[in-house]
Order: structure tokens, then sequence, then C-alpha cells
């Protein structure tokens, strides 16, 4: 996983170049001007069909992930939920968005259950397997599903950064897996003053 979470961190870092504003001096990548993400239209985990634009106004913070995941997505969307906690009032322009790798395993219910338990703010999108594959595509993410044990279970592995778009839903940042709560801070800042 570490091999393709790197691929994918130079592809990030290649596309900086096509920016067509000059850089913040963000913390994390500054991928602006780049072709990822894009428009989407997923059910969430009440069955509702969100929209990236659905969020226009607010910092959007996308993340691929799955529930029975050991270690990445927990710590991602603990990560986050002390970033919203410690953004204070400023949270409510922020939006997390976890789009589930294994809508296979991943029901609406569950989902329901596990994105919120770290901050009922957060929502779960649950793609079919078909909109699992476009949007991944759209986003360049990897995941690959492990063959399952003698028991039947099974890992995703998965690219682990997030993606943060800003008030206009352009895509802005790639926000790598390790970055701590401070940096994240400072670019959600920069991009929350609407810059």
């Amino acid at each position: 996983m570490k091999r393709r979470n790197l691929i994918t961190l130079l592809v990030a870092m290649l596309l900086t170049g096509c920016s067509a504003e000059p850089s913040l001096s963000f913390k994390a990548a500054d991928i602006t001007g780049s072709e990822f993400g894009g428009g989407f239209e997923l059910p969430d985990h009440t069955g509702k069909i969100t929209r990236l634009v659905d969020f226009r106004g607010k910092v959007v913070i996308v993340f691929f992930g799955f529930t029975n995941c050991p270690d990445v997505c927990p710590t991602t969307l603990s990560t986050l939920a002390e970033t919203m906690k410690r953004l204070g009032p400023d949270a409510a322009a922020l939006q997390v968005l976890m789009i589930t790798v294994d809508p296979g395993r991943d029901s609406r219910d569950i989902m329901s259950r596990y994105v919120p338990s770290f901050d009922p703010r957060f929502i779960g999108l649950v793609p079919s397997e078909e909109q699992l594959k476009q949007v991944a595509e759209r986003f360049k993410v990897v995941y690959i599903r492990n063959k399952p044990s003698a028991s039947g279970f099974y890992s995703v592995d998965h690219t682990a950064a997030t993606f943060v778009f800003d008030r206009e839903n352009r895509v802005r940042l790639y926000v790598p897996h390790e970055m701590g709560i401070d940096d994240r801070i400072e670019d959600l800042r920069k991009l929350l003053a609407g810059r």
C-alpha cells in the first residue's frame, strides 16, 4: 500500500505545476487546477443522493476508506474529528465525506453508524461497484481487495490521502495520511478564508 500511496503522491506533486493560481505555501501538495475529483453524485448513508456541488460555500474534505480498515481509516477520521474540534466555530464551514471502497460490506446501515461516530457532521457515501469504479478513476485513487482468508475476511489496500476542495468546489489540496493536525489546520484556515 505504501508504494501505491507514493505513486499517487508523486502524481499529485507533478500536477502542482498545473495550478492556474500562485501557490499560497500550503503544507499539503497544492493541486489547484488539476482534474482530480470533478463532480460526483453518490448515495449517502441515509440514502440521500449527495453531490459535491451540494456543499458549495464550504471547504470539503474527501477521503476513501472502509469500515473494516484496521488502521489508516480510523486514524484519518479521528484526525479529521480532532481537526474539526480545534477549528471551533469555523468547522461549520467544513464538510468531511468518506467514500467507501468496500460497498459489498459497507451497507448504508453500517456506514451510518461508523462514519458519524467520529463526528456527527461527517457523511459516509455508499456507491455501487460501478459508481465506485467511476469516482475512483476521477480521483485517481487505487483500491485493491486482498484475497479472503479461510474465514472469508478480506482487507482492502487503498490510497490513504485526503482531497480538499475549496468553497467553489475546486480541488486544491492532496493531503498525505501522515500530515499532522497543526499543518492541516493551517491549510484549512487559508481555504476557509477564501484564499
